[in-house]
């Protein structure tokens, strides 16, 4: 293959879990991709430690080079990797200038969903899943009338909680330990809430065109299928693979092309048993939440993924409990008078109002907390 064949790359967020992997999989198939620019959010450390090593020329560090790195006229996909609603500026510089988004930003999506959509048709841009879940949804759906298709169901871990009883007392460290994946803090913690199962739902609205009551979650926790599409004809399609982001990684990069792994399929023998079931939403009520924000639609996903974000920092810094996460984000959707959000500077100003309304929640639940209440 010539060099003019390769599908040339960039990844914003490269210092991140997704963007080092990411990394990992263009270097493993320099004949197919060619890396040619990155940025991160604040490791200028690490940054400069991967120019240095690939010989990057275009790189940069905050949200303004993202954007700018989002629309290199040299670029054929652009990988976003940006950890928060940071990389929402991005996803839509990207899909004007007619790029393939290989999108791991599930905010972009949650929060400015109708905003990348009008972008997209704007530029002619195309949106790839990079989340395992999606990816393997739309691997199910390649080629399927949408008419045959009663529901999608994504499959979720349940957490490093699913069978802990008592959640009062968890501790950052509790809720970092995830049983299965190896991820950035905000995502593990939204694995700990299952609210990265709700953000998921959003975001499969808006990459696949199903309502709401279209779109299930169920547990599943040896986390082997990623994917289920049940047909109107009773029957389902299962997607199943190892816990490795690199195979939905290497699929958004050369997507449409076909690609070969050298890695080794699911063994069903070894796993022995694959179990299913509901999610408990009384003790994870994140789920509910975001099914509300996502059917009352307009700015009321933004609202709740920055208020969520907010949470989950508080968190992280032990200024909330972790059972507070939810209630905050509750609070400042109970509060919100919903606007449209096609354009991205609406997005933003429903970002910036969720935030102040999130810190304030979070700073009336600090100070009504005793110190042996506060999270620990």
């Amino acid at each position: 293959m010539s060099n003019t064949d390769r599908r040339r790359v960039v990844i914003l967020g490269s210092t991140g879990s997704i963007g080092r992997q990411a990394i990992e999989v263009i270097k493993a198939d320099p004949d197919g991709l060619e890396l040619i620019g990155v940025a991160a959010g604040r490791d200028s450390t690490s940054l400069q430690e991967q120019v240095d090593a690939l010989g990057v020329r275009h790189h940069g560090l905050g949200s303004d080079a993202a954007v700018h790195l989002a629309t290199l006229e040299q670029a054929d996909v652009v990988l976003n990797a940006v950890v928060g609603a940071a990389g929402l500026r991005a996803s839509v510089a990207a899909l004007e200038a007619g790029k393939t988004l290989a999108l791991a930003n599930k905010e972009s999506l949650v929060a400015g969903g109708e905003a990348c959509r009008a972008a997209a048709a704007r530029g002619n841009g195309l949106i790839v899943p990079v989340d395992s879940e999606h990816a393997a949804l739309a691997q199910c759906l390649s080629g399927r009338d949408k008419k045959t298709v009663g529901r999608i169901v994504l499959t979720a871990s349940g957490g490093p909680f699913r069978t802990r009883a008592d959640l009062d007392d968890v501790t950052p460290e509790d809720a970092l330990a995830h049983p299965t994946w190896s991820m950035g803090p905000k995502i593990t913690i939204d694995s700990a809430t299952l609210m990265n199962k709700g953000l998921e739902v959003i975001e499969a609205h808006h990459l696949f065109h199903f309502e709401y009551d279209q779109i299930g979650i169920l547990v599943h926790p040896q986390s082997v299928v990623h994917g289920i599409v049940e047909f109107v004809d009773s029957s389902s399609l299962l997607q199943a693979a190892p816990t490795d982001m690199r195979i939905p990684i290497r699929a958004a990069l050369g997507s449409p092309q076909a690609f070969v792994s050298s890695g080794k399929p699911v063994s069903l023998s070894s796993v022995g048993h694959l179990e299913f079931e509901e999610v408990d939403q009384e003790r994870f009520p994140s789920v509910a939440l975001a099914y509300g924000a996502g059917r009352r639609g307009k700015s009321f996903p933004a609202v709740l993924n920055a208020a969520n974000e907010q949470a989950v920092e508080a968190f992280l810094s032990r200024s909330i409990r972790f059972k507070d996460i939810p209630v905050v984000t509750e609070s400042v959707l109970a509060s919100h008078d919903p606007i449209e959000v096609t354009e991205l500077d609406a997005v933003l100003q429903v970002d910036s109002w969720a935030r102040q309304k999130a810190a304030q929640a979070i700073e009336q639940r600090r100070d009504a907390a005793t110190v042996g209440g506060a999270a620990r």
